[in-house]
């Protein structure tokens, strides 16, 4: 059995931090400065975490390559997964014309601007978030605001700004999911604990929202809508996350909001309206029922698979097995753990009863209503597998470098070295998760990067452990605006001119590093002032 060494080097802390952190350095420069490509900048990033892992942890190189082939089993399965099949539905919405007639749904409902970006921007963009997530969100709403008469640049911008509330429970949670998969700490209380983070934020980022865009008179305008949407997601979002469960929880929030700006609307609307253009003509009920129709059933069949007894039934079926070469073949030893002990690598093939295979299902049964033939169904996937093609290669090799760094203690290094933060700990624990989506566009990924270390980090420190986990997440969805794929999808959603790309990315930097120091703050206030009130 390999044991680990967290001060490879020359015995010293400082020394060994400084080689663990390679891979992130390498990460940063290369999307950072360079602005290579995500998925070649992961695999150079992987391949620095194997050298640094032989070279410098002396690990030994058949253990190298069953970590790095074990995680990125993990990146493919359960996340890559989730991550196709949730795009899938959104593209069998578009393949049979539906996807139209849900845009104009909602574009229909308010012709003043600043409603609109209410609607579409937060809400409806909470929504694709929370069904398919990985950019989905940004490049559907802002190409909306763009059709419906905004600029390039601020359809780009408010939308980046947006799509901060429901990141940590994007793509049917499988950030969160990630986070307790690599952790091991309780899936429902790391829901509950960044829904304690997130939803505080959530309440006033809509007013946030208008006050970026058109300033404190505008906002005093459409005040009660802000109030309405920030308050309705913001309260369902605490209480989803934290008595139901983190799969729906960004769903069933933005849909409660676009219904309480629905019932505003009855009986109020802005005395100044912003004339904004309006969309299409009304639509019947059957017409919005068959455009609704496959995230209602997306709801549906994430319903059922959560339901404790077909739950159980489900995960009766998973494939649990050792990984091969790997399980216990690695010990860790104090001070990250209490005493010196194995490392297990449990891989969960959990077919049936994965959050995807709900979501594929859906998709298929929408692709049956909306009339699709099996060809065109086959040629959806095909388009989907073709265009997630790279985004799949690079959750692999992002979580093949996680994986490197943990069996090789890396992560442990990182880990002691911010234990030397002491009582600050709680407010860097929100950058590091802000930097880890900043370099890899991904909560998911920075969650599988930092999560372990957060959690080394808070035991070392006697500090609760699902809190720092948590923070890492909700910390992370502040770096989601300014990663380099969220703005060059963005930008490409919006056509917008190459040279304007530099602008929204330094436009968003204030906004997100603004953004981080509260969820940095609201960190201190759970670990010192409020403590009982913590996960």
């Amino acid at each position: 059995m390999w044991q680990q060494n967290y001060t490879p080097v020359a015995g010293s802390l400082a020394l060994s931090t400084l080689v663990a952190a390679l891979p992130i350095f390498v990460l940063l420069y290369l999307l950072g400065v360079r602005r290579v490509p995500a998925w070649k900048s992961a695999l150079v990033g992987l391949g620095t975490a194997i050298i640094v892992a032989v070279a410098a942890y002396g690990m030994p190189v058949n253990l190298v390559v069953e970590a790095t082939i074990y995680g990125a089993a993990f990146g493919l399965w359960p996340i890559g997964w989730v991550v196709f099949t949730a795009v899938l539905l959104y593209r069998v919405t578009l393949e049979s014309g539906k996807f139209e007639l849900l845009k104009d749904s909602i574009a229909h409902l308010a012709d003043d601007r600043r409603l609109q970006v209410l609607l579409i921007a937060f809400a409806f963009g909470a929504f694709i978030e929370g069904a398919a997530g990985f950019g989905t969100p940004v490049a559907v709403a802002a190409t909306m605001l763009a059709g419906l008469g905004f600029s390039p640049f601020y359809a780009a911008a408010i939308c980046l700004l947006a799509n901060t509330a429901p990141v940590a429970f994007g793509s049917i949670a499988i950030p969160i999911t990630t986070l307790a998969v690599t952790t091991g700490l309780p899936l429902d209380r790391l829901s509950a604990g960044v829904g304690r983070m997130c939803a505080p934020v959530s309440i006033f980022i809509p007013a946030y929202l208008i006050f970026v865009m058109s300033g404190w008179k505008a906002l005093r305008a459409v005040l009660p809508a802000a109030i309405v949407c920030g308050g309705v997601f913001g309260g369902m979002q605490f209480l989803i996350s934290n008595f139901v469960g983190p799969q729906l929880t960004d769903i069933l929030a933005s849909l409660s909001a676009i219904g309480g700006l629905v019932l505003l609307f009855q009986v109020w609307k802005p005395r100044d309206v912003v004339r904004g253009v309006r969309r299409g003509l009304p639509h019947t009920g059957s017409q919005l029922l068959l455009a609704w129709g496959p995230y209602i059933l997306l709801v549906i069949c994430v319903l059922i698979w959560g339901y404790p007894p077909v739950q159980s039934w489900l995960a009766s079926k998973n494939i649990v097995f050792p990984w091969p070469g790997l399980h216990n073949a690695v010990q860790r030893v104090p001070p990250v753990v209490a005493k010196a002990s194995p490392y297990g690598a449990t891989f969960n093939f959990s077919w049936l009863a994965a959050s995807g295979t709900a979501c594929l299902l859906a998709a298929f049964l929408s692709s049956f209503v909306a009339g699709l033939t099996p060809v065109r169904f086959a040629r959806v996937i095909g388009h989907t597998a073709k265009q997630l093609a790279l985004a799949e290669l690079t959750l692999a090799a992002v979580l093949g470098i996680a994986y490197v760094m943990n069996y090789s203690g890396g992560t442990a290094t990182l880990g002691l070295a911010f234990a030397a933060t002491g009582v600050t700990f709680p407010f860097f624990s929100a950058w590091l998760g802000w930097l880890g989506v900043f370099l890899t566009g991904s909560d998911t990924s920075a969650n599988a990067l930092f999560g372990t270390l957060q959690v080394v980090t808070a035991t070392k420190l006697g500090m609760n452990t699902v809190l720092m986990a948590a923070v890492n997440s909700a910390g992370g969805v502040m770096g989601k605006m300014i990663s380099l794929t969220s703005v060059a999808v963005a930008a490409a959603a919006t056509s917008m001119k190459r040279e304007d790309e530099a602008l929204l990315f330094r436009f968003t930097l204030k906004h997100s590093l603004i953004l981080t120091s509260v969820i940095g703050a609201l960190a201190l206030f759970y670990a010192y002032i409020a403590p009982f009130w913590a996960p």
